[in-house]
C-alpha cells in the first residue's frame, strides 16, 4: 500500500455486514468519481467448497478442530500479499474471482468473456486500477 494507491480492507464472517459496508464504499467512490478496485476476500480461498469439506474432515480426523475458511491452510495469502504489493507500487494487480453460482459466473463471463463453472476459481490478467 502507498499514499498514491491506498487500500481499505473490510473483514468479517458471513452475515456480519461486509457486503453492506462494501456497497456503502462503492456509493462513496461513485459519488466522488473515484475509480476503485474491489477485491473480494473469498477470491483468495485456496479450496473449492468440496475440497474444503474434505479438508475439514481430514483435519478433524487428525484432531484439528479449528480448521477454517479464515486460516492459512485454506487461503492463498501469498497471492493476496502479492496483489497488495503490486497494487501499492503500480496501482494494478492480478484479480482472482471465486464463483459461487451460475448467475455470478454469467456476470463474470459477460465482463471478461471467459466462461467458468460455479464453485471454481478464475484468475485473470486483467488489471484493476483506482
Amino acid at each position: 500500500m502507498s499514499k498514491k494507491h491506498p487500500v481499505i480492507a473490510v473483514t468479517g464472517s458471513s452475515g456480519a455486514g461486509t457486503t453492506t459496508v462494501k456497497r456503502a464504499f462503492e456509493h462513496i467512490f461513485f459519488r466522488e468519481k473515484i475509480n476503485a478496485a474491489v477485491i473480494e476476500g473469498d477470491s483468495f480461498h485456496g479450496l473449492s467448497r468440496v475440497e474444503f469439506k474434505e479438508a475439514v474432515k481430514k483435519a478433524e480426523a487428525e484432531g484439528n478442530m479449528s480448521f477454517s475458511h479464515f486460516g492459512p491452510a485454506a487461503n492463498r495469502f501469498d497471492k493476496l500479499a502479492e496483489l497488495f504489493e503490486t497494487y501499492g507500487k503500480t496501482g494494478g494487480g492480478k484479480k482472482r474471482y471465486y464463483i459461487h453460482s451460475d448467475e455470478e459466473a454469467a456476470d463474470i463471463y459477460d465482463s471478461i468473456n471467459q466462461g467458468r463453472h460455479p464453485d471454481c476459481f478464475l484468475t485473470t490478467n486483467r488489471w484493476a486500477y483506482i
